[in-house]
């Protein structure tokens, strides 16, 4: 299952958010898309949808931006997937919400791999969160300094 830039570019801005999260402290989204190499135009347009989806909110004015809803730890990497990209399903027939309807759907020897394919992918996107995420981006940079050399 291959996962479009929409995904991928709204997942590395949630994880921005995350890393900079503050409870009432709006972070500009000119910021994240510096720090994530997003245009900006761009970018408002995936938080169109994660604000409709209830994962951000929105602060006008000078000091506006944008603030998730709850903390990291309590976001999960499927929600923001599901936000972006719909139900997970490798296929139609197997789609998490409203599967397509498929005559040979009784008789399918393959719907099974397509099946268990969905349900490891949900698993593994559920059971991560935006504060797993950050806790791997420390480990990231933390890793970096230490193999750096400096004479």
């Amino acid at each position: 299952m291959k996962f479009s830039t929409r995904a991928r570019y709204g997942l590395r801005a949630m994880v921005d958010l995350a890393q900079n999260y503050a409870p009432n402290e709006p972070i500009p989204l000119i910021r994240v898309a510096e720090r994530e190499e997003i245009s900006e135009g761009y970018l408002e347009q995936l938080v169109t949808f994660l604000r409709k989806g209830g994962l951000v909110r929105s602060v006008r004015g000078a000091q506006g931006g944008y603030l998730l809803t709850r903390e990291p730890s309590r976001i999960t990497v499927g929600e923001v997937i599901r936000c972006l990209e719909g139900p997970l399903g490798p296929t139609g027939c197997v789609s998490e919400d409203d599967p397509e309807s498929c005559m040979r759907a009784e008789t399918c020897a393959t719907r099974i791999i397509w099946e268990r394919i969905r349900e490891s992918i949900a698993h593994v996107l559920d059971s991560t969160t935006l504060e797993d995420l950050c806790m791997e981006a420390e480990k990231i940079r933390l890793s970096r300094e230490a193999s750096m050399y400096y004479i």
